[in-house]
């Protein structure tokens, strides 16, 4: 097993660019992961990467290399995932990934119940509101919402998750409420939005009785984080745009108002991205199943506590 989890090393080097990266993708010391990289290349004879105290780059060996090591990484997993389908006993590790608000509120309660059932599979669970490259970061499953940018990767849809505007009672009564889209476009009004490098203009499209609408809106705050958003709109410093079970809470507590309702929010989708290959393994796909169906379950529950607290919020507000 040895020279198989050297050769993981080499791969995760290789698509991570870093010894110390790699080292804590593996969860292993960045000396253990230096160490297996030379014992690799003293038995192939050969230097995989040239290394300095600044950068590492592979060599034209380790360019090589890395697509015969894949394939004997993906050949091992493969064989490993027959057995676990022949015993119904899958095992091994799966590396997930989820926006903050997704995963904290609709995958990680998930995850006790999932170990629970199949003892035998670790869930590496990463949370994070930027992009993320699903084959450069190891990762077996990324959950997401919206629509991702063009990928080799297959996609499964879960659910349409219903989304509202809101901000605080304090902000609505300094700065009015909006009546219509058109409003959130004016210097009257701030909007708080998920910022990451590269991102394009910010447009909220809304259901108005003349279909879609895309509003332009700014604001002076912005975040690569979406609990931050909604702290700040809970402090009173802006209008926020979320999926309904994210600030679900906060709207029955009064904390948080809807605005807009006759013209909401176009629906989000939620859905998950991972490779062909990768749903050949019963675990990705006992993962998948399992968690897919009890984010349904809880978005159907919340739907009507939804529409219950919108009425109530309006109210208030």
């Amino acid at each position: 097993m040895a020279y198989f989890d050297n050769i993981r090393t080499f791969v995760r080097v290789y698509e991570l660019g870093s010894m110390s990266a790699a080292a804590r993708d593996q969860r292993i010391s960045p000396a253990v992961a230096s160490a297996r990289i030379s014992q690799l290349e003293e038995y192939l004879n050969v230097r995989l990467f040239q290394r300095t105290t600044r950068m590492l780059n592979a060599t034209e060996q380790g360019k090589l290399f890395y697509p015969g090591a894949c394939r004997i990484l993906e050949t091992i997993e493969e064989a490993e995932a027959l057995v676990s389908s022949v015993t119904l006993k899958p095992r091994g590790s799966i590396h997930v990934a989820a926006p903050l608000g997704v995963g904290r509120r609709l995958i990680a309660p998930v995850v006790p119940a999932f170990k629970k059932d199949f003892p035998l599979i670790d869930v590496r669970l990463r949370l994070s509101d930027r992009k993320l490259d699903v084959a450069a970061e190891g990762l077996d499953i990324a959950f997401f919402l919206g629509v991702p940018e063009d990928s080799n990767l297959r996609i499964r849809k879960i659910a349409d998750c219903q989304r509202v505007l809101c901000a605080s009672p304090d902000y609505l009564e300094i700065n009015g409420i909006p009546e219509s889209g058109s409003d959130l476009s004016t210097p009257a009004h701030a909007c708080l939005n998920l910022r990451f490098p590269g991102a394009p203009e910010f447009q909220w499209p809304l259901q108005t009785p003349d279909g879609v609408k895309r509003f332009t809106v700014t604001g002076p705050f912005e975040s690569d984080d979406g609990d931050v958003l909604t702290d700040w709109a809970l402090n009173g410093h802006g209008i926020i745009i979320k999926p309904e079970f994210e600030v679900l809470d906060h709207i029955r507590s009064g904390a948080l108002v809807p605005i807009l309702t006759d013209t909401p929010p176009v629906p989000i989708q939620m859905a998950c991205l991972y490779s062909h290959r990768r749903r050949q393994d019963p675990k990705i796909r006992l993962f998948i199943d399992f968690v897919s169906g009890h984010i349904r379950t809880v978005l159907s529950n919340q739907a009507e506590l939804g529409s219950a607290a919108t009425i109530s919020g309006i109210a208030k507000g």
